[in-house]
């Protein structure tokens, strides 16, 4: 942050910005199928964020593109974790700048981007990486394909009766021997309910359970913090338990770590199976076959939902109503549904 290329960079920005006044390269001439896709290869070889995914999501979505979660999975299937940082690793964002940057790493997997997409400064991707070929790349930072930190990109999406627009898995940050569980629910239905039991020693819950956050969502009260990052209970932390499955409707900040489950899709303020979890319920997940799933029958899902009480009061007026009316939820990018293209 306190690097005088900042500096150097927001000038350039600037001027540049000055200069596209008027110029026929307008954001819908770079932000297209290809570009998106080749942000989501970019994500991947970097191990990046689960926010990322929302972001990117919700850009794409002002110029009209939906981003396919099913896509991402084939994406990441085929594209290496190449960057050395944490939570995947052990550099930080500095270190990926001075081992040859963002540049370094497009180079790197060239051969998996659509090239032929404008940039901001109108010459195509091709032709920047060409102009910025031959300069130094710290490789103990930055790995050569043929030595991938790891041979799949970091993020997955899961399917299942429990997220059946999707949630979002970082693999890269997990633990893998905890990828095809089956646990029992601990269920905690807000934040408030999470912070006050979460470390209480009366607390029934083992390493073997999957801690359950919900109404922490776009929908909810809470609008989807970062509070996916549930802290392991106190009674299995000082035990020395370092990670156990835990899902939501949250997010969590990029750099941390743990086999975390977010994003779950529809979320359950807006009625998603995720608010009927109950203590004591199955739930099974599969990172292999992609899938997360509540091992509840129909029957008694139905009967849950018949009695199941609205998760918030409708907001009357102002920013909260408009809010309300208008949020999508996270496979559509948490954007406002009016600021969509028609």
């Amino acid at each position: 942050a306190v690097h005088a290329d900042r500096l150097r960079a927001a000038e350039a920005t600037g001027a540049l910005a000055v200069k596209l006044i008027g110029s026929p390269l307008t954001p819908d001439k770079i932000v297209n199928q290809k570009s998106v896709e080749n942000a989501l290869r970019v994500l991947l070889a970097i191990g990046g964020s689960t926010n990322a995914i929302i972001h990117l999501t919700a850009i794409a979505g002002r110029a009209g593109i939906p981003v396919s979660l099913k896509r991402l999975n084939e994406l990441s299937d085929t594209t290496p974790v190449l960057v050395n940082l944490k939570p995947v690793g052990n550099g930080y964002m500095e270190d990926l700048f001075a081992a040859g940057g963002m540049g370094a790493l497009m180079r790197e997997i060239k051969d998996l981007l659509h090239l032929d997409v404008m940039t901001v400064t109108g010459e195509t991707l091709g032709e920047r990486l060409a102009g910025d070929a031959g300069n130094f790349v710290d490789r103990t930072i930055i790995a050569e394909r043929k030595s991938p930190l790891e041979p799949q990109g970091g993020l997955v999406a899961l399917f299942g009766n429990l997220s059946p627009q999707g949630a979002i898995l970082n693999r890269s940050a997990a633990d893998s021997n905890l990828f095809e569980r089956e646990g029992r629910a601990v269920v905690f239905p807000s934040l408030e309910d999470l912070a006050a039991r979460v470390d209480d020693p009366a607390l029934d819950v083992t390493a073997d359970d999957f801690l359950v956050l919900q109404n922490a969502g776009p929908h909810s009260v809470s609008a989807m913090p970062e509070a996916g990052y549930l802290p392991i209970p106190k009674k299995l932390a000082t035990k020395g338990v370092k990670d156990m499955v835990r899902i939501s409707d949250a997010r969590m900040s990029g750099t941390a770590f743990g086999t975390i489950v977010l994003h779950v899709t529809p979320d359950a303020a807006s009625g998603g199976l995720l608010g009927l979890v109950k203590n004591g319920d199955r739930i099974k997940l599969s990172v292999k076959n992609r899938s997360i799933d509540l091992l509840v029958d129909e029957t008694e899902l139905k009967k849950r939902a018949a009695g199941a009480k609205p998760a918030r009061e409708e907001p009357q007026r102002g920013y909260a109503k408009l809010y309300a009316q208008e949020i999508l939820g996270a496979d559509q990018g948490c954007d406002f549904a009016f600021l969509k293209p028609r």
